[in-house]
């Protein structure tokens, strides 16, 4: 039997047991995809990632929820990154390039004020489909009431990587009661039945973020709730810039999240307008290691 290492980093937070948690497997290129989607059974996490060689980047990145595989994740995107790079594995370099299912991403390192290793990421072009659902089916299911929704914002679902369903929601304390029920998603997700959806709101705990939100997953992932989603917060930025202002060329700005789960987390995300049709999205974090888990295949 061969021993497979996991190591376990929080994203997205300086500090242990913040943030959100992700399983890094380093040099995965001998593991298959089943394998891999065991492993991520396994360890249980939002996302275990798998480091493997590419032939068109630096290095390729598999992401695997409990229950299937994803096609981008920015929080494992972090983990993984920051584990490369302070293990020195990728010396000296200011920057690298993934290979993930949605294309070839640039990342960039560099250091924040408090001497954190800060790691910038490009996403996905955005892309939105105008929910059609039953908004007092959707406000029940994550546990309020359809008054507690914004009715001058849109309900869309958006990607940068992986489609999620942005719900603005009018006041932030409305996020404590929320009480995801997220067996209901797929039959009131009719369009993109396997979805996330991701409430999020204009009011804030930190003075310094512009939005807060919280992130329930898809049943079919086999997780209830991500502490901090770096795909989610990108399209958040994308979204400022098509329905909350559209006059703006570019924004930066932190998205604060997992306060309500103890996982106090924070994403800052930028975006530019290029055209009508094209917004670049950046997000930047950083991470910090917390263990290893040892299992066996």
């Amino acid at each position: 039997m061969n021993n497979i290492k996991v190591f376990h980093y929080d994203a997205f937070s300086p500090y242990p047991n913040k943030g959100n948690p992700a399983g890094v497997v380093l040099e995965a290129d001998h593991l298959s995809e089943s394998e891999m989607q065991s492993i991520a059974h396994k360890v249980g996490f939002n996302e275990t990632v798998f480091v493997v060689s590419s032939d068109v980047a630096d290095l390729r990145l598999k992401y695997f929820t409990p229950g299937h595989e994803i096609n981008l994740c920015g929080h494992a995107t972090m983990a993984s990154l920051f584990a490369l790079k302070t293990k020195g594995i990728l010396g000296e370099a200011s920057s690298v390039k993934i290979e993930t299912n949605v294309g070839v991403l640039p990342i960039q390192f560099s250091m924040d004020n408090n001497n954190h290793l800060l790691i910038k990421m490009k996403q996905d072009q955005p892309k939105y489909i105008e929910f059609n659902g039953d908004r007092a089916r959707l406000a029940h299911a994550i546990g309020l009431t359809l008054d507690e929704i914004e009715e001058d914002l849109p309900i869309v679902y958006g990607c940068t990587g992986a489609w999620t369903l942005l719900v603005p929601i009018k006041r932030i304390d409305s996020f404590n009661k929320m009480k995801p029920i997220n067996s209901l998603f797929p039959d009131i997700l009719t369009q993109l039945p396997k979805a996330s959806v991701h409430p999020f709101s204009l009011q804030t705990l930190d003075p310094h973020a512009l939005m807060h939100a919280r992130h329930f997953s898809s049943p079919y992932s086999g997780t209830v709730e991500d502490p901090v989603t770096g795909t989610a917060s990108g399209v958040m930025g994308a979204y400022y810039l098509k329905y909350i202002d559209p006059h703006m060329d570019s924004i930066q700005f932190d998205v604060e999240q997992g306060q309500e789960i103890g996982r106090d987390g924070k994403v800052n995300v930028e975006v530019y307008r290029l055209d009508s049709d094209r917004i670049d999205v950046f997000i930047s974090g950083t991470a910090v290691f917390v263990g290893e888990v040892d299992l066996w295949k």
